[in-house]
């Protein structure tokens, strides 16, 4: 039986008020566009155009490299000004494609379709791997080959997280409320790929009107149920998302199709709508430009590959210097200090503070609480697997399941002595995680 939620957990300041009741705006971009190749978990993409090139929107600009990877498509037509190193958000210097805008945003023509109905499991398969779709939540994993389990018979559920459960993002909220019909419509191609699987709309309780309008879309729809989950986070992580919806657990030994279940987010089911029903690929995502420095915070439809710069001049501007800049919400986003850096396929927010709260804390000793232990959705013991993290006690740290975290931050959060929990157990995971790949 589901439980609606799952043990553990926090409530924070969740800050939607500032974007949530503002319509989704669409952004031209007015500079250059610049494509990583590595936009997504797996092998980059192999650019396919040359230097000097001309291109039209919705021409592929990159192959996939491999079977986990994918292709990359131009946002806007124009000509290739360059193929070189260029800074990505993360800081890192990452090979892309700048392609120099013409302002004319000329279009290719777009394969026909087939009817839903008449494709293969094979030819949607490929039609969403051919769109250069991956997991638009944040974790980049190209969604055709979550689509292809060994065994798709065994799968049992279709969940659609709608939880947004991240503090200040309203992306998934807006798109619910503006455009769910093509939720539903992409929810129902996944169902197409498992014939033995249910289909479920998860959304947490806090969106009383995303709710009401997905139950009235989905109420002649016998293979698709709504269910309200309870508001608080880490709801929307996939192992808290499966275990409130359908009672499974799954470690980090298992993927959901291993539990019967198959998880993708909003944009992400939203984009095998536009690639399975219209033939086109992913180009565009939404993303939220929010926070108390912001002087008109709200949510953007872009095209992939614009730059930050722009989108806080279509937000109104600064109407304060923000002290921090983050990518992503405040739990599981980061840091950033440079603007000059394009949108990608996982770029989800850009939340700026004119407060920076973590900096100013003062961190002392653990008071043995035991705060930490009750948020923890991993049901873990925080206040020891950072003691064993900060002191390189590896074994110890892989005995008390280190692995098991799932790095959402409420550790940190609860903790009274403000000891930075989550960076030091996130710290060792990549170093143990590393050895495993070796």
């Amino acid at each position: 039986m589901a439980k609606r939620t799952f043990q553990g957990g926090i409530h924070p300041y969740d800050g939607k008020e500032l974007s949530k009741d503002k319509p989704i705006k669409a952004v031209l971009p007015k500079g250059d566009l610049v494509y990583p190749l590595s936009q997504h978990i797996g092998a980059p993409a192999k650019p396919i155009v040359e230097k000097g090139d001309h291109v039209l929107t919705g021409q592929k600009i990159a192959e996939a490299g491999g079977y986990v990877s994918a292709p990359v498509y131009a946002t806007v037509s124009g000509t290739v000004k360059a193929i070189e190193p260029r800074r990505v958000v993360t800081g890192d210097n990452v090979m892309s494609i700048v392609i120099e805008n013409d302002g004319l945003y000329e279009e290719v023509e777009y394969p026909e379709v087939k009817p839903l109905e008449e494709m293969t499991r094979e030819e949607i398969i490929e039609r969403i791997k051919e769109a250069g779709i991956v997991g638009m939540g944040g974790a980049g994993f190209p969604t055709h080959v979550k689509l292809s389990p060994k065994e798709p018979e065994k799968i049992e559920f279709v969940i659609a997280n709608c939880a947004e459960c991240e503090p200040y993002l309203t992306s998934d909220y807006r798109r619910m409320i503006e455009e769910p019909e093509k939720l539903i419509k992409g929810l129902k191609v996944s169902l197409q790929l498992f014939e033995n699987a249910r289909g479920i709309l998860a959304v947490e309780d806090n969106k009383p009107d995303c709710v009401e309008i997905l139950k009235n879309l989905t109420k002649d729809e016998p293979r698709i149920s709504v269910k309200a989950l309870k508001t608080k986070y880490p709801q929307g992580a996939e192992r808290q998302i499966i275990y409130a919806t359908t009672g499974r657990a799954i470690n980090s030994k298992m993927l959901p199709a291993d539990a019967g279940c198959v998880v993708n987010n909003v944009d992400t089911i939203v984009a095998i709508y536009h690639a399975v029903y219209e033939g086109k690929p992913l180009m565009n995502r939404i993303v939220t430009v929010t926070g108390d420095a912001v002087a008109d915070p709200r949510n953007f439809i872009v095209r992939i590959g614009t730059n930050y710069h722009e989108l806080i001049e279509e937000a109104g501007g600064f109407k304060k210097e923000p002290v921090k800049i983050v990518s992503g919400g405040p739990m599981m986003g980061f840091g950033i200090f440079d603007l000059d850096v394009p949108t990608t396929k996982t770029a989800s927010a850009l939340l700026c503070l004119t407060e920076d709260d973590v900096s100013r804390m003062e961190p002392s000793a653990c008071i043995k609480c035991g705060r930490c232990v009750e948020a923890c959705p991993s049901r873990l013991v925080p206040n020891k697997l950072a003691v064993y993290a900060q002191n390189y006690a590896e074994e110890e740290f892989l005995a008390l399941d280190g692995l098991e975290c799932v790095e959402c931050g409420c550790c940190s959060f609860v903790c009274p002595a403000k000891r930075p929990l989550t960076q030091s157990i996130k710290s060792m995971r990549k170093i143990q995680l590393a050895k495993k790949k070796k």
